[in-house]
């Protein structure tokens, strides 16, 4: 079954420049996304719970803009994760937009999944 876009927006309080270190470094990405990140070169394992390493490849970045990832298992497919930092130009207010990909009738439990782990990503920035 084909998986489909969807968007999410977090605002933030933060500094662009830390978020941007918790987004795209496999010390990062350890303090919120996965229990346990690897990186080598433009590859990134992932693994939760002890469990087997996911591989999710670095396919496109802008320092302290966004990072894409690619799984492993939608190689050959349009699909990957992205996540950005937005900051307005008026506020000057941050929020950090995800961009993902679910399939059909997993909308609900996605945006619970990203919710989730933005809570996390809150907290051990203090700005939660």
């Amino acid at each position: 079954m084909a998986k489909h876009k969807v968007h999410y927006e977090f605002p933030m309080h933060c500094l662009s420049e830390i978020l941007y270190e918790y987004l795209a470094t496999a010390e990062g990405l350890s303090e919120w996304f996965a229990d346990e990140v690897t990186e080598k070169g433009d590859d990134f394992f992932f693994s939760w719970g002890g469990g087997p390493a996911e591989k999710a490849t670095l396919i496109r970045y802008k320092p302290e803009g966004f990072v894409r990832f690619r799984w492993e298992e939608d190689e050959g497919t349009k699909n990957f994760f992205e996540m950005t930092i937005v900051i307005d130009d008026i506020t000057e207010d941050l929020s950090l937009n995800i961009t993902d990909f679910c399939e059909e009738g997993d909308e609900e439990e996605n945006a619970m999944y990203w919710e989730n782990l933005i809570e996390n990503l809150r907290i051990k920035l203090g700005a939660a």
